[in-house]
């Protein structure tokens, strides 16, 4: 039990997240606008919040195979632990886009077909592949120096985790959501996608999110993690008193 326990957290709190998160772009389709941007970002961020105070201490919380790659490739978790949350998040992922494409085939078919695609990260008009690459490295940058400033730094504020963690994805989809969907997250993506069946420029989704994340991941563990060196401007140490 003791080793099935974390991965089936991430396929629960991955579940959870974006039938929630990519519920609500399907609701908001289907009231024609009702909730906006502002509402998405809200149902995104309070549910990863709410994911990582209810199994962070299970599993880590990462819900985000950028996450788990990057954690991987600093040493914080083996690459067998990573490939069994990984596996897990993308059927929690896929499950969820496949409930949420259930429920909305009878009450609003729009939302699968439409332009919102189940929930599908999508790229607007104007902006091109690689730019779309660059916004998501950006802000899955900024999410891991979060992940790593709120809950990994020995020094964090624990009582903050969630609601860090769960602002900075919430502030991403105010930012970049009407630009590439603000995904920061491959499993977000391929779980509505394959629901859809849409497919377009899903890469960006893999290639932005691991490569910012992993940059964000190696600069907190090598460099603000990393052990203060002595320098000439260091006072010394006092001499031990004489008996």
């Amino acid at each position: 039990m003791r080793t099935i326990r974390p991965p089936l957290a991430e396929l629960v709190g991955t579940f959870a997240f974006i039938f929630i998160g990519a519920g609500a772009v399907g609701t908001e389709a289907y009231t024609r606008g009702g909730m906006g941007w502002i509402g998405i970002a809200a149902a995104y961020g309070i549910a990863m919040a709410l994911m990582v105070a209810s199994f962070g201490t299970i599993s880590g919380g990462h819900f985000n195979p950028a996450v788990t790659i990057a954690f991987a490739v600093v040493g914080r978790i083996s690459v067998l632990r990573a490939a069994y949350y990984i596996v897990a998040q993308l059927v929690g992922a896929v499950l969820a886009g496949l409930l949420l494409r259930l429920i909305f085939a009878g009450v609003y078919p729009e939302a699968v077909i439409g332009s919102s695609h189940l929930g599908t990260p999508v790229l607007a008009r104007d902006v091109s592949f690689s730019t779309a690459i660059l916004i998501e490295a950006v802000l899955s940058f900024v999410l891991l120096l979060t992940v790593y400033g709120v809950s990994v730094d020995p020094r964090a504020p624990r009582a903050m985790a969630a609601l860090g963690i769960g602002l900075a994805v919430a502030l991403a989809l105010l930012m970049a959501g009407p630009l590439t969907g603000a995904a920061l997250n491959p499993a977000r993506a391929i779980g509505p996608a394959f629901a859809a069946q849409y497919w377009d420029n899903h890469l960006v989704f893999w290639i932005g999110p691991v490569l910012g994340g992993t940059l964000a991941a190696m600069l907190y563990e090598f460099v603000f993690l990393a052990p203060d060196e002595p320098t000439d401007l260091t006072p010394p140490s006092p001499a031990p008193p004489v008996a």
